[in-house]
């Protein structure tokens, strides 16, 4: 078998531009097809670059020799990711520009901006369904800002609705009361707030697990309740503003981690967290 023309170095440069290329689920039949080259003979739904380009120069050529196919095999698969990028890139700069320009000019992101709202807060920890999650998901809308970026960007004549459209118009208009039941906005006052995060927490599926990613992106003030947690009294005046009491004993209880059962590896549970713990065992 003869050696690949194509090298190491080759294989590299090209996985890792493709990595950030929006053609990188897109069959490699298709684009063999447009490039009007010889056909890509391997025809599985699976048959992606997304499916190569995690691999290395020796891991790629092996997997292609265990499906049955000749060396040539890999240099065609360079061939077609390199003249793919080559086909994508003078319009790359007018796609940066034309994304910069629409940030800049952008009334939801500006709104986000008024109310103290990092534009890099993540989706997945706001409040919004699991629809509108899912939906975010797809379309890969991670913060927020990408989110103000797809919504301000859709036609007019475009329908949504459910929590994608309740979290649009309240940005839209700055509608405080409708932003905090999406987000852990705390109404009259600026920025989000870990303590609304916890609270919206308790509503998930996991709040366990929503709570652990919370406690991580809002480190500071975790590190402010944490202080205070020696002290209940104290502790509790940082929940009030819940105004709920059975909610804020629940929203605190998640400061803790996970109960791994009544003894962990430093023995009983004990003190306040204990009992906040137990609340989610009724």
């Amino acid at each position: 078998m003869s050696a690949s023309k194509a090298t190491a170095k080759d294989w590299d440069e090209v996985r890792k531009a493709f990595a950030d290329s929006i053609m990188i689920d897109t069959s490699l039949t298709s684009l063999a097809q447009n490039l009007d080259g010889a056909d890509w003979p391997i025809k599985s739904k699976d048959e992606t670059p997304a499916k190569y380009v995690d691999l290395t120069f020796d891991e790629v050529q092996e997997i292609l020799v265990l499906k049955g196919q000749p060396t040539e095999r890999f240099d065609q698969l360079v061939s077609i990711l390199k003249e793919t990028l080559a086909f994508d890139d003078p319009f790359g700069e007018m796609v940066e520009q034309t994304a910069e320009s629409a940030a800049k000019d952008n009334t939801l992101i500006k709104n986000l901006a008024k109310l103290g709202i990092p534009g890099d807060f993540p989706v997945k920890l706001t409040a919004l369904n699991s629809d509108t999650l899912e939906f975010c998901r797809l379309e890969k809308l991670a913060t927020l800002e990408a989110f103000a970026v797809f919504a301000q960007g859709m036609a007019q004549n475009v329908i949504v609705g459910g929590d994608f459209r309740k979290l649009l118009n309240a940005l839209s208009h700055v509608d405080e009361a409708s932003l905090a039941e999406v987000l852990p906005f705390r109404p009259g006052v600026k920025g989000l707030h870990l303590v609304e995060a916890l609270a919206q927490a308790t509503r998930t599926a996991d709040p366990y697990a929503h709570a652990e990613e919370a406690k991580t992106w809002f480190s500071d003030q975790f590190a402010l309740l944490a202080r205070d947690a020696s002290s209940p009294a104290t502790l509790a005046r940082h929940f009030v503003v819940l105004g709920n009491p059975a909610l804020e004993q629940k929203a605190a209880a998640l400061l803790k981690p996970r109960p791994r059962g009544s003894r962990g590896d430093g023995g009983p549970k004990t003190g306040f967290f204990a009992s906040l713990a137990r609340l989610f065992k009724k």
